[in-house]
């Protein structure tokens, strides 16, 4: 479903801020791939996401989507094949509509658009079907401004808008990582949900080891640009944080110095 092969990206080449964001990236994903991204600060984890996204054009190196060459298409024209989920909860939703506006915009996305703007009483049985998967009584304020809701309860609807038209490629950058634990545990079990019944192909950037470990059927830990660990099968369903630290150790020659990810 996405190849990506020896993609490198510098920013403000040949100045004293240069920086090398990506460094040869190659990561094949299968169809319904779920797998997680982990890595220290500046690993280019992110980088990746906005590379695939289109946020910038890469220096060298191809993207290929269902075997789709998108590395030169322009961010806009890409969004037609990605759901994306950042980690500031105010992003991705609507804050001054309702939340069945909210859902009635993911729902037409790509469609003819009119100048009528209504929703129909089929669109809103359908939506109230969906908040109930989120289990977080949404499907009784579906007439609430979005901008009323807390940060858990925006992230786990700015989720359901990106996986309503079952995007290609699901893209989670940390999308948990401003919530609290009890909240973040919640959307991550509701995420899980909705990438299994889809059978949707995702990456999941996170700063939390042990939630790289526990979720999805494949784990790459990142490093100076580079993805230096890809792990999957029983070797992932095996692994402990203390395994990953040491095969990182191995694997790059130093020391895993992440606090953040090591014990979130």
């Amino acid at each position: 479903m996405l190849k990506i092969i020896d993609v490198h990206k510098t920013f403000n080449p040949g100045t004293i801020n240069e920086k090398i964001a990506l460094n040869g990236v190659n990561l094949h994903l299968q169809e319904g791939d779920f797998c997680t991204i982990i890595g220290g600060n500046g690993a280019g984890k992110s980088t990746t996401l906005n590379a695939i996204a289109g946020v910038w054009p890469v220096d060298q190196g191809a993207i290929l989507l269902d075997n789709k060459n998108i590395t030169g298409l322009s961010e806009h024209k890409r969004a037609a094949y990605l759901g994306r989920v950042f980690q500031d909860p105010m992003t991705g939703t609507a804050a001054a509509m309702e939340i069945q506006e909210n859902l009635a915009l993911a729902a037409r996305r790509g469609k003819r658009r009119t100048l009528s703007w209504y929703i129909s009483k089929q669109e809103k049985e359908n939506f109230k079907e969906l908040l109930k998967i989120l289990d977080l009584g949404l499907e009784n304020r579906m007439t609430a401004k979005v901008g009323l809701l807390s940060g858990g309860q925006r992230q786990a609807l700015t989720l359901l808008m990106a996986t309503l038209q079952h995007p290609k490629l699901l893209l989670l950058d940390e999308h948990t990582a401003a919530l609290d634990p009890k909240t973040a545990e919640k959307v991550l079990r509701v995420t899980d949900q909705i990438i299994a019944e889809n059978h949707l192909t995702a990456l999941m950037v996170t700063h939390n080891m042990k939630d790289a470990i526990t979720h999805g059927n494949r784990l790459i830990m990142m490093h100076e640009g580079r993805v230096i660990l890809d792990i999957k099968g029983e070797e992932k369903t095996k692994l402990t944080v203390a395994d990953l630290m040491h095969q990182f150790e191995l694997v790059s020659g130093k020391e895993f110095t992440n606090d953040k990810a090591i014990l979130a």
